[in-house]
């Protein structure tokens, strides 16, 4: 009988050494794949490393974004202008043809002339300047205006005592917007402050003549 459980006790003893050496393998993986404190601080650098990398990514993106953005908006702007100022240099190109009307009216009724022919310039100059309008076209205020360099245009300077110094005291040439953009700026005459040796004979005539 102890012939026959021999085979058994050996076999047994085999299975322990085999469990035995499998055990200290798996410690010994498991010890090797435990990171250390330099394999920790690769890794927390590594990691931040990623972050930066996401982070200006990020920023990247947005700044295309906002310029793609911005893009778009200047696309669409300058759309709408093209469209809205089309007719710039046409309307422009008119302008004498408009005036000329203005003049042969003004001269007509200075000379007290009256008829069917004026009363048909004064009808054709009011659609011309209705179709204009409704194209954008709308006129400089100039008389009594502060002068504007951005919408005057100075041929002149002339010393006033009644007019307000840098104020437009005469119109040469009417000036137009065209919607909010100049067309062409007013041609005016701008007062300015009388000189001291004006005012100076001019008090001495009143008194002069007072005496």
């Amino acid at each position: 009988m102890s012939t026959s459980d021999q085979p058994i006790q050996d076999d047994a003893s085999g299975s322990e050494r085999t469990n035995s050496s499998s055990s200290t393998e798996e410690v010994e993986n498991v010890a090797q794949e435990t990171p250390g404190p330099d394999d920790l601080e690769s890794l927390r650098q590594e990691l931040n490393a990623k972050t930066e990398e996401a982070r200006a990514t990020h920023d990247k993106y947005l700044r295309l974004a906002a310029e793609f953005d911005n893009y778009k908006r200047r696309s669409q702007r300058d759309q709408s202008d093209a469209i809205k100022f089309a007719n710039e240099k046409l309307i422009k190109d008119l302008l004498p043809t408009l005036e000329n009307l203005e003049r042969a009216i003004q001269s007509a009724q200075e000379q007290h002339i009256t008829g069917a022919l004026l009363e048909g310039v004064v009808l054709t100059h009011k659609q011309f300047l209705e179709s204009l309008t409704k194209l954008g076209l709308q006129q400089i205020s100039s008389l009594g205006e502060p002068f504007d360099p951005a919408k005057h245009q100075a041929v002149a300077q002339v010393e006033s005592d009644t007019a307000v110094p840098n104020t437009v005291i005469e119109e040469y040439q009417k000036g137009y917007f065209l919607h909010e953009r100049i067309l062409r700026p007013a041609m005016v005459t701008v007062a300015k402050q009388q000189s001291d040796h004006d005012t100076n004979t001019n008090s001495e005539q009143s008194c002069t003549e007072g005496g």
